[in-house]
C-alpha cells in the first residue's frame, strides 16, 4: 500500500531505497565520523519523493538539538513513531492534519529489518533507552534496541517526524541566553486541553514547550520566529491556563525551565504530541523515540525557508489581556490595515470633540481579542428620544447587527442582550433582518434586570460559577452608559435611567471574572464602555461633566458614528481571519489552515446594500434619527446616502484589497 510524507504523499513513489539506521552512543558521534563505532544497523525500505539517495540514520540521546545538528555534519533531526501498517494511511493523515506538533519529514514502509551479529548489540553499561515501546495504549519499557521485535516490524511503517526546529534557534537568533532546566535534561512539554484533529482513532491533546521571555524582548522574539516559517512561530503567549496548564513546574514530560520576574512564558507546538497519539489509539504495539532523542537524517523539509519576509510574513505581538495575560499575533499588513480602519472611522463629522478621545490601536486589540472569542454577547439600544415610541435611535442597532453577522460566519456563538421593554421590537428587527439577508441566522435575545447581589455573575457563568463563562467577550455599541451618579443621560442632560435596564453590571462583573473582555463603542462619551476616557469626556464633550459614562471597557472604540465602530470591528475580524501568521496561532497549528466557512466571509462582511435595507427596517418601525429626530433614512442627522454608505464602502474598499 503506498503511503506518503509530508506534503509530497501524492506523488507516486518512484524508487524503493535502503535506509541505514545506525545505533551509537552519545559519546561517540563526533564530526570525524559518526559511522565509526556503529553498533547496530538495520535496514528499511523507504519510499521517497526526493532525489535517490542513501538515508542514513544516527539515533543519539541529545537535548540540544541545534548542536546535534551541527555535530552529525549538517543532517536533520528527526523522531520516530513506528506503528502496524493498517495505522500507516490514518496516521499519515492525522500528522498533515496537525502539522505544528507532527510535522511529517516522511514514511518507511513496511520491509525486513536486517539486524547485525549479536555482539553489536550496545554494552548496556553505555547504551541509552532509544525507544519507547507501547502496548494498548500504555507505556511499557524503554529499549536500547528494536531486536526482539524483529518479525513484528516487518508488519510495521516507521514515520520521521521533523526535529530541525527548536525555541533555542529563536533565542539564539535575538541574542537571548539558553536558560536550561535546573536539572540541564530535556525542557518540560506540558499536556493541554486543546484537543488536535482527530483521525480514525488516533485522538489526543497538543502538547507544547514552554521557554520564558523577558517582556522587553518579546516583540524581537516573534518576529525572529516569522523568519523560521511556521514551526518556528509560537503558538500561544502569555498565561498558561489559557492552555489549561495549571502549573509550569510539573511538566508531563521533561524538567520545568523556571519563570523569573518580568518573564512572558511563551509556547510552541512539542513532538510530544506523538507520544499521546499513539497512547490514544491503543495499538496492540507501537515504539516511539523516547523523549529528548532523536535520529539525524538527510530528508528534507518540503516546507521553504521564510528567508527574507514580507510584510504580510512578518508577525507583531499585541497583549490583549493583562489579567489573565494574554498577547495575540497577527502580520504587519494586517495590522497596518486595521489601522487605516481605525483612522477612517475616527472622522467627527458631528464636531463633537471625539478627537481628544482617541486611543492607539483600541480597535486592532478589541479585534485580535474577539478573534479569540467563542461566545460573544452584544449590548444596543439608545432611547434617546423618551418622548417618542419607540425611544431607540438609528444608530447601534444597525452596527451591532453588522457584527453579529460576521461572528456568525466566523462560527463564534453570538447572543444580543437589550432592555426588556425593547424586546418586542428587537425580535421583529431579527425577524426582518433574516428576511431581507442582512442575517443569515436570527441572533439569540437576552434581557437582565439585575434584581439581586451576585445576579451578573449568575448571568455571565454557569452556575455562577467564574470558571465557567458562558462568553468570552461583551460588546456594547451605542448603548446607554451608567454616569457617575447612577444616571443614564442622552447628549443634552435628560436622564433617561427609567428606560434603561442594568446591562452596566456585566460590564462591571467581568472585572472580577478571569477570561471576559469587553469592548465600548461610542461617539459622545456617555455610550457604555467609555468609562476607559471618561476624564477627557468630562474635559472635552459638552454637557460631559454629567453625562460621562463611568463604567469602562478594556477596549474603548471612538468613532464618528457608533455603527461605524461595528462595520469596522467585522471587517477588522476578516483581515485578521485572512491573515496566514494570525490564523497559523489562532488554531495553535493544529487543524485545518483553512476555515471550512470561509467561503461566506465576504458576503457577511457589511454592505451599503444590507445597511441600507437594516436602516429601511428601522424606519418601519418608527426608529428615529438620534441628532435631529427624524423618522427617515438618516443616523445622528446624517443622510444614509453621500454619509454612511460612502463609509460603508470605504471600510470594505480598505479590507478586501489584495486579501
Amino acid at each position: 500500500m503506498p503511503f506518503g510524507g509530508g506534503t509530497h504523499s501524492a506523488r507516486p513513489w518512484k524508487q524503493r531505497e535502503e535506509l541505514f539506521v545506525a545505533l551509537v552512543p552519545t559519546s561517540q558521534t563526533n564530526n570525524s565520523g559518526p559511522f565509526k563505532d556503529t553498533m547496530i544497523s538495520f535496514t528499511l525500505h523507504l519510499k521517497s519523493c526526493l532525489p535517490p539517495a542513501i538515508r542514513t540514520l544516527i539515533l543519539q540521546k541529545k537535548p540540544n538539538i541545534r548542536s546535534v545538528s551541527g555535530m552529525a555534519g549538517g543532517l536533520r533531526p528527526a523522531s520516530v513513531v513506528v506503528l502496524h501498517r493498517s495505522l500507516a494511511p490514518a496516521f499519515e493523515k492525522f500528522c498533515q492534519a496537525n502539522d505544528g506538533p507532527l510535522p511529517l519529514l516522511g514514511l518507511c514502509e513496511p520491509g525486513t529489518w536486517s539486524l547485525p551479529a549479536p555482539n553489536a548489540v550496545p554494552d548496556p553499561r553505555t547504551g541509552r533507552p532509544q525507544f519507547r515501546k507501547y502496548e494498548f495504549g500504555a507505556c511499557t519499557g524503554s529499549l536500547t534496541s528494536l531486536e526482539e521485535h524483529r518479525e513484528l516490524l516487518k508488519d510495521m511503517v516507521a514515520f520521521c517526524l521533523d526535529g530541525g526546529f527548536s525555541p533555542e534557534a529563536v533565542l539564539e537568533k535575538v541574542g537571548l541566553p539558553r536558560r536550561d532546566s535546573p536539572g540541564h535534561g530535556l525542557a518540560g512539554a506540558y499536556k493541554t486541553t486543546v484537543p488536535c484533529a482527530s483521525m480514525a482513532g488516533f485522538c489526543c491533546p497538543l502538547v507544547v514547550t514552554m521557554r520564558p521571555i523577558p517582556k522587553d524582548k518579546l516583540e524581537r522574539l516573534v518576529q525572529a520566529s516569522g523568519s523560521m516559517g511556521n514551526k518556528g512561530q509560537p503558538i500561544h503567549i502569555g498565561d498558561p491556563e489559557w492552555l489549561g496548564i495549571k502549573d509550569l513546574s510539573k511538566p508531563d514530560y521533561g524538567d520545568p525551565v523556571v519563570c523569573q520576574p518580568g518573564d512572558v512564558p511563551v509556547f510552541w507546538p512539542s513532538q510530544m504530541t506523538s507520544l499521546e497519539a499513539v497512547s490514544s489509539c491503543k495499538t496492540p504495539l507501537a515504539f516511539t523515540s523516547s523523549p529528548g532523542c532523536t535520529i539525524m537524517t538527510n530528508l528534507k523539509d518540503t516546507e521553504a525557508p521564510a528567508g527574507c519576509l514580507t510584510p504580510e510574513g512578518i508577525p507583531e505581538v499585541h497583549r490583549i489581556s493583562q489579567d489573565p495575560l494574554h498577547y495575540s499575533v497577527a502580520s504587519a499588513s494586517a495590522v497596518q490595515k486595521i489601522r487605516e480602519l481605525e483612522a477612517i472611522i475616527a472622522i467627527d463629522p458631528g464636531q463633537r470633540g471625539i478627537r481628544h478621545l482617541l486611543g492607539r490601536d483600541e480597535l486592532l486589540r478589541a479585534s485580535l481579542s474577539l478573534s479569540h472569542a467563542r461566545s460573544v454577547l452584544v449590548t444596543t439600544g439608545f432611547p434617546t428620544h423618551f418622548n417618542h415610541q419607540p425611544p431607540e435611535e438609528t444608530d447601534g442597532p444597525p452596527g451591532a447587527v453588522a457584527l453579529a453577522a460576521f461572528l456568525q460566519a466566523l462560527g463564534k456563538g453570538v447572543s444580543m442582550i437589550v432592555d426588556l421593554r425593547a424586546l418586542s421590537l428587537f425580535e421583529k428587527l431579527m425577524e426582518e433582518a433574516v428576511e431581507q439577508g442582512v442575517l443569515k441566522t436570527a441572533v439569540p435575545l437576552l434581557t437582565f434586570q439585575g434584581e439581586s447581589v451576585g445576579a451578573a455573575q449568575t448571568f455571565l457563568c454557569k452556575d455562577g460559577d467564574p470558571k465557567s463563562p458562558r462568553f468570552d467577550h461583551l460588546v456594547a455599541i451605542e448603548r446607554a452608559g451608567r454616569a457617575a451618579d447612577g444616571n443614564y443621560y442622552n447628549a443634552r442632560k435628560m436622564n433617561i435611567k427609567h428606560l434603561v435596564d442594568p446591562i452596566d453590571d456585566l460590564f462591571l462583573a467581568t472585572r472580577k471574572i478571569p477570561g471576559i473582555s469587553s469592548t465600548g463603542v461610542g461617539d459622545g462619551g456617555n455610550e457604555l464602555g467609555m468609562g476607559k476616557v471618561k476624564e477627557a469626556v468630562k474635559r472635552h464633550i459638552r454637557n460631559g461633566d454629567v453625562i460621562a459614562c463611568d463604567v469602562e471597557a478594556d477596549f474603548a472604540i471612538i468613532t464618528g458614528v457608533s455603527n461605524w465602530g461595528g462595520y469596522a470591528l467585522a471587517c477588522a475580524l476578516y483581515i485578521l481571519n485572512s491573515c496566514e501568521v494570525h490564523r497559523h496561532y489562532l488554531r495553535k497549528a493544529v487543524g485545518p489552515s483553512r476555515s471550512p466557512g470561509e467561503q461566506n466571509w465576504t458576503q457577511a462582511l457589511p454592505s451599503v446594500a444590507k445597511e441600507e435595507k437594516m436602516l429601511d427596517i428601522l424606519v418601519r418601525h418608527k426608529v428615529r434619527s438620534g441628532v435631529s429626530g427624524v423618522v427617515g433614512m438618516e443616523v445622528d442627522g446624517l443622510p444614509f446616502h453621500g454619509t454612511h454608505a460612502q463609509m460603508i464602502q470605504k471600510l470594505v474598499d480598505v479590507t478586501t484589497v489584495c486579501m
